[in-house]
């Protein structure tokens, strides 16, 4: 039997047992009287075995033995009394005979040890430990005596000689007492019955035992959890051994994301130092990583002696995109002593630049036979689109749809035959007009993704180009296809920095955004100091300053820098209310949450400053920093204060003012305060009545109540309403926000799927088309039955802004997974949209994203087993939605371009094995639906409906990869991206049969 499949005793007391008849606080055997008493104890006597008479006779006499005035005789007695409880068994479903027949006396015997004098010290504390087991029976009373007396006995004796139950009642008992008398006075003494005094040392040194017997027997969640209300949790680091301490970190790393700070952060630590403790340094890394700390990075990335397992834990940080000085700076060092030293250090540098990327990529696309390039038919099939109104060939629109899909469907192959290896390539930009020429001279920069010595080859012509349109595409696709790839020599930053100063408003543009996509969490300074000027300058558009900005949160995301944030907070502070009020101005807000993506409190000091902002402006970017800061916690606070926000309507009651002029009911534009004092007046209505109708209907019935306004200035009403849902717009990225914060666990990702439902139901439209959007962030590359048939039923949507968007976010949903279900309903929706241009437009886009990479890359920003969050990807994925929440001024007017962006989520979706040389080696692995093992006893498989390959295989959202065979040993557990293997020597192929 397991240790948590036994009984708990207080629960199971027997009915037939005379005091249970008394619900409350047990009495003594002296205070039951009466008829019932006798009659109940006869019947006891009488259902008793000989056996149970006879153990219950002795009980009794050595009781009575204590009473005696022979001191001689206690110790033998109470030796005794403990021998019998010790070795007593149960079933399943009563207490221990002793515990059942001794409870009767627990009072009498407490009062029996108050008698003895202070001279038995040896007798008073064993009976002590006797009276600690026998209250486990007194459970209910409320008075933790299991612990009082435990502490009393003062007993050397390890608390697991009285039974796992023991064990477990005391430290069920000890997590009480601190709660209730120790978190809120953590350095006083308390006093207690007899003169004990309870210190937090005493109870965290009767902690520690306790943990010690919970590890031996395999109650690791036990013991972190003892630990955790003790707020002790570093001590185990010390407590584990070589046979726990897997169970011990992967119990701790998966209750994160349902702890508050600073408790996730303390668990994370934890298990990173007991990682490194065992040279399990990629769990240990990948757990520093999601701490975002460079100094853990830098000494679990310098602790190994082996250099294989050293780029093992490269090929991980470049996967992560982790500043390179944050690792690179004390490696320099060591690397000068000797000629070998130097030439690993040349190798880790590879590896943590992702140099070979675009190699190992085409190398796997030859391997599951996907080099060929993808013609666009074999992706519309238009002949099975039934009733398919022929579109015009050379309609420019439909041949930018097409320059897209393209792009995204052979992305990173660099063979496509529209752009790089056609002679018409150049012809076919001319086929686009205007700034679709700039999307279409960009789209080489992604058919030639991460292959930065093809891509400069190929892109060189395009730069010296006299249209301007073209050149800023080539600027742009510079920048592309450098994305997530660190080189020596640095050729973006050189052909991309001298533009950034450009006359030219494209090439100016181009130039921003290409530094930004190529550098993504480099966090380097000398970007800093290029595009900061930028964002100051007052003379410059804000289109301008936006793009900068948010070029700046790209290369510092998740950075937490100071320096940048203040610098973005001055811009928006300066600026006249007439430049706020531009659309690109939330792209200043998403660039200074970035920056603070996944930093927890340290965002708090800018949340504050921006509560000082007066603009309406100020609340969007309050928002968009606060859902960032707490990206991927799964913080419950946070997601309710989001919908808190999402409660407000913009449609107001008016109230009557003395000269017959109306007033609003609640502040507008002031945010968090908005929905406040909406809620404090009984103005959220989220019971079911109609806002789907959009905010410029006919004022007529809105203000049927006020007798104020006259019926010819309808005019000024309605601009009254679209300030009203201009100052609500905060509310589409606290929709996004919930999807941001609850995308890092599974429950709350859940959760906030029935949410979306009820905010599509009682939502304004600026809720209501966000709610896609959010659908497609929180399930990017992982397409869920029903999330697929929700966003199918919104793609149909009478209000043709939340079906683009959810369009767009069927194919974020489906991006690199060549869904077959997903591509009918998007070929349903070519025809059903044929004659809307825009729906037509972006169905041709999602296509483009199911097939991207024709089902090799995907944009799921979580990878490591879904345990780490890439933030460089969450900021591309955020970037491009938050577009979309004004796609008609973006993505569908000039700026499509800003598809582009997705990019850096982009990543190819494979498990390639490699060996010490860091050749690419085929080896049997079995891949299959993860399953959720822990706190499982035993060792048990953790994939299920698994299929066997020959590596390299593709590994999708939710599959794992495990080893075949034992013929060698993986650097790093987790199977994905590049795995280095060391062969085993002691492999016998036969044993395998």
């Amino acid at each position: 039997m397991s240790d948590s499949d036994r009984p708990t005793f207080d629960i199971a007391v027997p009915s037939k047992d005379p005091e249970k008849k008394d619900e409350d606080k047990p009495k003594s055997n002296g205070d039951l009287k009466g008829k019932g008493k006798d009659e109940s104890k006869e019947e006891d006597i009488n259902d008793m075995s000989e056996e149970d008479l006879q153990l219950k006779a002795e009980l009794e006499m050595l009781v009575q033995r204590l009473k005696e005035s022979d001191i001689n005789l206690y110790l033998p007695a109470l030796e005794s009394l403990r021998t019998l409880i010790r070795t007593s068994t149960s079933s399943m479903t009563s207490v221990p005979k002793p515990l059942k027949f001794l409870r009767p006396f627990y009072e009498e015997l407490g009062q029996i040890r108050d008698s003895w004098d202070a001279e038995l010290k040896e007798q008073r504390s064993l009976l002590a430990s006797i009276l600690s087991v026998l209250a486990m029976t007194y459970s209910d009373t409320g008075k933790r005596e299991t612990l009082f007396f435990r502490l009393l006995s003062e007993s050397t004796e390890a608390p697991g000689l009285w039974g796992h139950e023991y064990v477990r009642h005391l430290a069920a008992e000890l997590g009480e007492e601190y709660n209730s008398n120790y978190a809120a006075e953590i350095d006083q003494d308390i006093e207690k019955p007899e003169g004990l005094k309870y210190t937090t040392e005493q109870l965290k040194a009767l902690a520690l035992e306790l943990v010690s017997f919970f590890l031996k027997h395999n109650a690791e969640a036990d013991a972190v959890d003892i630990l955790l209300e003790l707020e002790n949790v570093h001590e185990i680091v010390e407590l584990t051994d070589d046979k726990n301490f897997e169970r011990v970190c992967r119990y701790m790393v998966s209750c994160v994301p349902l702890l508050v700070p600073p408790d996730d952060s303390a668990f994370l630590e934890t298990a990173s130092k007991i990682y490194a403790k065992y040279d399990r340094y990629p769990e240990a890394i990948a757990l520093a990583v999601r701490l975002n700390s460079p100094a853990l990075i830098r000494q679990y990335f310098q602790a190994p002696k082996n250099p294989v397992m050293k780029k093992q834990l490269a090929y991980f940080l470049a996967r992560a995109q982790i500043p390179l000085h944050w690792v690179h700076t004390a490696e320099g060092a060591e690397s000068d002593e000797e000629e070998p030293a130097a030439t690993q250090e040349e190798d880790v540098l590879e590896c943590l630049g992702n140099v070979k990327l675009s190699t190992h990529f085409r190398n796997f696309g030859k391997a599951v036979g996907v080099e060929e390039p993808r013609a666009l038919e074999d992706i519309y099939k238009s002949h099975l689109e039934p009733n398919r109104t022929t579109q015009t060939a050379d309609s420019a629109r439909q041949n930018l749809a097409s320059t897209f899909v393209n792009a995204f469907v052979n992305a990173g192959f660099g063979n496509e035959k529209l752009m790089v290896n056609a002679a018409e390539g150049q012809s076919w930009i001319y086929k686009n007009k205007d700034h679709g020429i700039m999307s279409a001279t960009a789209s080489v920069g992604l058919s030639l993704l991460w292959d930065t010595e093809s891509g400069i080859d190929h892109i060189d012509k395009y730069t010296y180009s006299p249209e301007e349109h073209i050149k800023a595409g080539a600027l742009l696709a510079i920048g592309v296809f450098h994305s997530g790839i660190r080189t020596e020599t640095d050729i973006a930053y050189a052909l991309l920095e001298e533009h950034v100063d450009s006359k030219s408003l494209s090439l100016k543009l181009s130039a921003i955004n290409g530094l930004g996509i190529a550098y993504a969490g480099s966090g380097r300074k000398d970007i800093a100091e290029k595009l900061l000027p930028h964002v100051a300058d007052e003379t410059n558009t804000m289109e301008v300053a936006a793009m900068a900005a948010l070029s700046l949160g790209f290369v510092f995301v998740g950075s937490g820098d100071g320096e940048i944030a203040s610098a973005i907070l001055q811009t928006m502070m300066e600026r006249e209310e007439a430049q706020l009020a531009s659309e690109w101005t939330v792209f200043i807000c998403l660039g200074l949450g970035l920056i603070f993506l996944a930093t927890q409190e340290d965002s708090e000091p800018t949340v504050a400053t921006l509560k000082v902002i007066e603009h309406p402006i100020a609340s969007i970017a309050e928002t968009i920093v606060d859902v960032c800061a707490y990206a991927g916690t799964g913080n419950v606070l946070k997601i309710q204060q989001m919908l808190h926000l999402c409660a407000e309507h913009a449609e107001k009651p008016k109230k009557d003012t003395p000269n017959g002029e109306t007033a609003p009911v609640a502040a507008e534009g002031e945010g968090p305060a908005a929905a406040a004092v909406a809620d404090a007046e009984g103005d959220v209505n989220m019971s079911g009545e109609n806002t789907a109708q959009p905010i410029t209907a006919p004022v007529g019935e809105a203000t049927a109540t006020s007798t104020a306004a006259p019926t010819g200035d309808s005019e000024g009403e309605d601009a009254e309403e679209k300030e009203k849902v201009d100052s609500l717009k905060y509310q589409a990225f606290a929709t996004i926000g919930i999807a941001l914060i609850a995308m890092g666990e599974d429950v709350g990702a859940e959760m906030a799927l029935r949410q979306f439902q009820h905010l599509m139901t009682y939502g304004d439209p600026v809720i209501r088309k966000s709610v896609p959007l959010a659908l497609g962030l929180i399930s990017a590359s992982n397409p869920q039955l029903s999330i697929l048939d929700t966003l199918s039923k919104y793609s149909h949507d009478s209000d043709l802004d939340v079906a683009i968007n959810a369009i767009f976010a069927m194919g974020l949903v489906g991006a690199g997974t060549n869904n077959a279900r997903l591509a009918q309903m998007l070929r349903g929706l070519a025809t059903y949209y044929a004659k809307e241009p825009d729906c037509f437009f972006m169905v041709r886009i999602a296509q483009g994203l199911v097939h991207m990479g024709k089902g090799t890359i995907g944009i799921n920003p979580y990878f490591s087993d879904g345990q780490v969050m890439s933030r460089t990807a969450v900021a591309g994925l955020l970037a491009t939605i938050v577009s979309f929440t004004d796609a008609r001024k973006f993505v569908l007017d000039k700026h499509h371009w800003q598809l582009y962006w997705l990019v850096t989520a982009m990543y190819p979706q494979f498990l390639i094995t490699l060996d010490e040389e860091l050749e690419e080696k085929p080896v049997t692995v079995r891949v299959g639906q993860a399953v959720n093992t822990i706190g499982l006893a035993g060792t048990r498989h953790g994939i299920s409906g698994f299929q066997t390959h020959q590596s390299p295989v593709r590994i999708a959202t939710g599959e794992r990869a495990e080893l075949g065979t034992n013929e060698f040993f993986p650097y790093q557990s987790v199977l994905e991206g590049l795995v280095i293997l060391k062969k085993n020597e002691q492999y016998n192929a036969e044993d395998q049969n």
